[in-house]
């Protein structure tokens, strides 16, 4: 019982990245996991639980190097990773989906959203509050780049979006401004 679960929580996670949450129906990820509808409900209360768990899932699947920025940008920022929207980053896949989704959702992604911050916190060194915002800037670079190259319909642009982002994130030198308003 717990391996079919696992086999649906993975195949939900897959299709809700490539055809967004409400583009999937239950019926999708029992048929994309080879199993009957039926059986859904011995396993999930309704598809909200099962959102949550998938997305929950996709984001604790991710085992990326991020002990070394430069690497972990330059294989985040790439055509393949752009291109393999139903096993890349969740973030830049269903953000806006995400953000209109239920509460119980919600929750279980803002959780994985805060461990990816700190995990780039810690990549920026001393817990301080420069490093914490510095962690923030570099996630929400990557996810933005990602969305702004696949939202790009000219290839070339696309491909210019993920290298400046890379070559923007390896400055060390670059200004950080404080938001005013």
């Amino acid at each position: 019982m717990a391996e079919n679960r696992r086999i649906i929580i993975d195949a939900a996670g897959r299709l809700f990245r490539e055809r967004g949450i409400a583009g999937v129906s239950v019926a999708d990820v029992m048929k994309a996991a080879g199993m009957t509808h039926g059986g859904f409900y011995r396993h999930f209360a309704d598809k909200d639980e099962l959102v949550a768990h998938a997305l929950a899932g996709a984001i604790a699947s991710v085992q990326a190097d991020k002990t070394d920025l430069d690497r972990f940008a330059t294989s985040y920022l790439s055509p393949a990773h752009r291109g393999d929207v139903s096993h890349g980053c969740l973030f830049a896949a269903l953000g806006p989906d995400i953000a209109r989704a239920p509460s119980v959702v919600r929750r279980m992604v803002s959780e994985g959203l805060a461990a990816q911050i700190d995990q780039f916190t810690d990549l920026a060194g001393s817990p301080s509050r420069d490093a914490r915002t510095e962690a923030i800037g570099t996630f929400s670079a990557l996810v933005g780049a990602v969305i702004l190259s696949r939202i790009s319909d000219d290839p070339a642009l696309s491909d210019e979006i993920l290298a400046a982002t890379r070559s923007w994130l390896a400055k060390p030198d670059r200004p950080a401004q404080p938001l005013t308003d």
